[in-house]
């Protein structure tokens, strides 16, 4: 697990655990074994630390923590005094990556020196711990406080050269870094290392502390919303700066890690570290195929249909990975308008220094423009891009199969539509596939890939490698209306319409989720996303609109409760932040900021008034489980019909495309595992007995199912 040899009177010892070097019992064993070794060993002088396969260390193995097999000695941290306390200079060798642990030990080394490509951070955050083999208090001896803040509360990666300057790594190097090291080991072997041993080295920075905590506090406080791993993080570094030595840091160090190892946060995030991985290997029903038996095709090029915010979201996201796309657009005004929202993107990334003009000049290159269907016959996949409408789609599929080669894929960007209903248009159905990207598609990293009842496996493999490529999120889902994310969002959204018939204005109903951890609650969400796009789903169902037959209750509609106040707005023009008015007001159409509308407060009351609708004060507890618990039990029915295969797909679906609070892990996590599917499930019974009228209210026959179990092994 640890490799020893040497090279002339340098010990080397190689990391080699792969695919990254996690730090497990058997390799931490072989790094104490091996430094002992080196230790007692006269004809060596100094000691050089790497990794086998090209990379240092990505830290712990977090398959540890679940058993505690972590906290066996040697532990990370006894590894980092170890390294320390040699009398033999020790180099870190520091290619690929040095993350969590493995910066750790770099920084028990007494010297650094990385590839030019190497990255180093300490992404613990985001798995709701801290650094907790002394990286709070090391950091700020050789970085400083500002820059342990940033890389520390953030979980970012740093860069070889940031970590230069930053004073983190020693030297960088743009050939082999081991080599490199030897050489390096060699120059400073027999050299005092007491002026290198990190812990005994004062804070850098301390003199702006007091400013850098109060701002990080402001901010972390603010960004946090429940995440108790941030605040403890910084109050690492705090013990780092204002405790009287290095060891009294080191024990409250451990004091903040271990309240965060015992509490039900990690797990949680840990969790979701794995569920998103889970969630890529995907399996059709019966296991008919799996990701391991199919073979997906190349993607070397690509066609986007539709210039929209969506289109050229997805166009940058393919270029990004240097795959050409042909950008195809019937209106010539809007081919250009996308072309320049396209340059303007690049540009603002060079601006911040992102990347240089003449990459992003390339990338940019990768686009074609055009008018003509003719343009896209050769490529590899189509992604559809219009809006939301079946007649308009049905129409492009029919065009694509008609000029596009046999063996392209053709792939429509729907939120919700029949993807099979698409294929019919076609003659080609297997080669149809949903690629439900999320806006803005460039930045946001889910893709819910839509399986059709005649979609290939090799169709299916192709668009999840190809989400890979492109940096995303892929999660295979089954064909119904709102596939998972919005089916389940379909609930949330309905639940808060009528939470506001009921008595809460839209600001209660929002407040309430934000607490609970999401960046925005279901009415800025709606405003956000534009009130008109599920208005004009609902007349293309003819829920509302001029479909709807004469005669039918305004309350009700399809023999279920129905709240009409959506479509009130809408008919208002009311359409959210592009109007600059929807749930609440904005400064200007196009503002972000939202403020509570006195007027559509009026609106609320006066139509409760005038339908005889009694409101009442809501209770804030019955808030939350109304807005969560409606779309969890819609989550088993989910599962019930196939549509996904794992808890662990819901999950991660509405953590990367609906923002839900990492540190619960995802609604079904948090409904199994922080609340418990008999309380759940017991919730669910009341709401359905107390609103029969609103369908997902009625429980999901395996939430009752494993609600049982549970209950009848508890009492066991």
């Amino acid at each position: 697990m640890a490799n020893y040899r040497k090279e002339g009177d340098i010990a080397v010892i190689t990391l080699k655990n792969p695919p990254v070097n996690a730090l497990s019992h058997a390799v931490r064993s072989s790094i104490d074994h091996c430094l002992t070794r080196a230790q007692n060993d006269n004809d060596v002088s100094a000691v050089v630390l790497c990794g086998d396969g090209g990379v240092f260390c990505a830290g712990a193995d977090i398959k540890e923590f679940s058993k505690n097999q972590h906290r066996l000695v040697p532990t990370i941290r006894d590894n980092v005094r170890q390294l320390e306390a040699s009398d033999k200079p020790v180099v870190a060798a520091i290619a690929g990556i040095a993350l969590g642990g493995g910066l750790e030990i770099a920084l028990g080394c007494h010297y650094r020196i990385g590839n030019v490509n190497a990255r180093i951070g300490f992404p613990e955050v985001l798995i709701g711990i801290l650094p907790a083999a002394a990286g709070t208090q090391r950091l700020p001896r050789v970085a400083g406080v500002a820059n342990s803040l940033d890389l520390i509360l953030s979980g970012r990666h740093a860069s070889a050269r940031q970590a230069l300057k930053m004073g983190i790594l020693d030297k960088v190097v743009p050939g082999d870094v081991v080599e490199a090291a030897i050489d390096y080991a060699k120059s400073v072997a027999y050299k005092p290392v007491s002026l290198r041993r990190v812990s005994e080295m004062p804070v850098k920075g301390v003199e702006k502390a007091d400013i850098l905590f109060q701002e990080a506090r402001k901010n972390t406080m603010k960004k946090s919303r429940g995440a108790i791993a941030p605040m403890n993080c910084l109050r690492a570094i705090e013990a780092a700066v204002n405790s009287p030595n290095y060891e009294e840091g080191l024990k409250k160090e451990s004091e903040l890690g271990n309240l965060l190892g015992t509490g039900n946060q990690a797990p949680a995030m840990s969790y979701a570290f794995f569920a998103e991985r889970t969630a890529q290997k995907w399996e059709l029903p019966g296991g008919k195929a799996t990701y391991k038996s199919t073979k997906p095709l190349p993607v070397k090029t690509a066609a986007v249909i539709g210039c929209g915010t969506m289109g050229t979201g997805i166009t940058i996201s393919l270029i990004t990975s240097n795959i050409p796309v042909v950008l195809l657009e019937a209106d010539k005004k809007l081919l250009e308008r996308g072309l320049k929202f396209i340059q303007q993107v690049f540009a603002r990334n060079v601006k911040q220094r992102r990347m240089k003009a003449d990459a992003a000049k390339k990338l940019i290159s990768l686009v074609t423009p055009t008018l003509d269907y003719q343009q896209i016959k050769d490529v590899d996949l189509v992604i559809e891009a219009v809006f939301e409408n079946m007649k308009l789609k049905k129409e492009i599929f029919a065009k694509l199969d008609a000029v596009c080669k046999p063996s392209a894929i053709l792939c429509s960007n729907t939120s919700s539509l029949n993807i099979d209903e698409m294929a019919s248009a076609t003659k080609r159905p297997d080669k149809v596939v949903g690629t439900h990207f999320f806006a803005p598609a460039h930045l946001m990293k889910l893709l819910e890939n839509i399986r059709g009842k005649d979609t290939s496996p090799e169709t299916i493999a192709t668009v999840m490698t190809l989400g890979k490529t492109i940096k995303k999120v892929p999660v295979l889902v089954g064909n119904c209306h709102g596939f998972v994310g919005n089916r389940m969002m379909f609930q949330y959204t309905s639940e808060a319409s009528f939470l506001i018939e009921e008595g809460c204005l839209p600001e209660e109903v929002d407040r309430v989720l934000e607490d609970f951890g999401f960046p925005l609650g279901p009415l800025k969400v709606s405003d956000l996303s534009g009130l008109d796009v599920g208005w004009r789903i609902r007349q293309s169902q003819g829920i509302t609109g001029e479909k709807v037959p004469a005669g039918t209750p305004l309350r009700y509609r399809q023999g279920q409760r129905y709240c009409p106040i959506p479509d009130m707005l809408c008919e208002q023009g009311h359409f959210g932040q592009k109007t600059g008015k929807g749930y609440y007001k904005y400064e200007r159409p196009g503002a972000f900021q939202a403020m509570n509308d006195p007027d559509i407060k009026d609106m609320i009351v006066a139509y409760c008034r005038d339908h005889n609708i009694e409101r009442r004060k809501i209770p804030y507890q019955e808030i939350l489980e109304r807005s969560l618990y409606c779309m969890i039990n819609e989550g088993f029915k989910i599962l019930e019909d196939g549509i996904a295969t794992r808890m662990e797909d819901i999950d991660t679906i509405w953590l990367y495309g609906y923002a839900w609070p990492r540190h619960t892990g995802g609604p079904m996590y948090y409904a199994t595992k922080m609340v418990g599917l008999p309380k759940v499930y017991e919730r669910v019974c009341h709401y359905a007995s107390a609103h029969p009228d609103i369908m997902h209210w009625q429980p999901s026959d395996l939430l009752k199912k494993m609600a049982l179990q549970e209950a009848a092994t508890s009492h066991l």
